[in-house]
Parts: C-alpha cells; sequence; structure tokens
C-alpha cells in the first residue's frame, strides 16, 4: 500500500448548502487513514470558479490540476487516487 507524501492535499470546490458535496467529503473520509486531506474552496467567493464550477461541484483537484467531477462512486475516487497519486484502495472502501 503505497502512502501519500505530506504534502498530499486536494482541493474540494464546493459551496455552502451542496449536499453532493457532502457525499463527495463522506466518500473521501476513509482516506484520511492513507494521509489524503482537502482544502475545501467556496466557489461563491471567486467569480472565476463560479464560472468554472459553478454546475459541476464538487470537484476534487490536485495540485497538478487534475480534476474528477461529480458524480463520482467509491470506486471511481479509489480509482482516481490511484492513477493520480498512486494510492491503494482505502481500508473499509
Amino acid at each position: 500500500m503505497t502512502k501519500p507524501t505530506a504534502s498530499t492535499t486536494l482541493t474540494l470546490y464546493t459551496t455552502l448548502g451542496c449536499h453532493l458535496c457532502e457525499q463527495a467529503e463522506a466518500l473521501l473520509e476513509p482516506w484520511l487513514s492513507q494521509g489524503v486531506s482537502w482544502a475545501k474552496v467556496d466557489i461563491a467567493e471567486d467569480e472565476q470558479l463560479m464560472a468554472r464550477y459553478g454546475v459541476r461541484i464538487p470537484v476534487l483537484a490536485t495540485a497538478t490540476g487534475l480534476e474528477l467531477g461529480w458524480p463520482f462512486s467509491a470506486e471511481t475516487l479509489a480509482q482516481w487516487l490511484q492513477s493520480t497519486l498512486g494510492l491503494s484502495h482505502a481500508a473499509g472502501g
């Protein structure tokens, strides 16, 4: 099982009251044990982000700009993390 580097932080584009974003966070939770973390960015605070992500959130992004847009399942997320970060499936996931 590969562990991410300490700097492995994803960006989760979201906004207040986004129930799909809450679902995305729930899918991310099992990955905390492998060192994956995420920083939430509220798109409502930036016109460019609203234009880019307004109808697409939640969207996960890596520091290099690779994105995973909703809808995604636990399996899709695991495959994306494997291909982008080289991670194995999270425990219980």
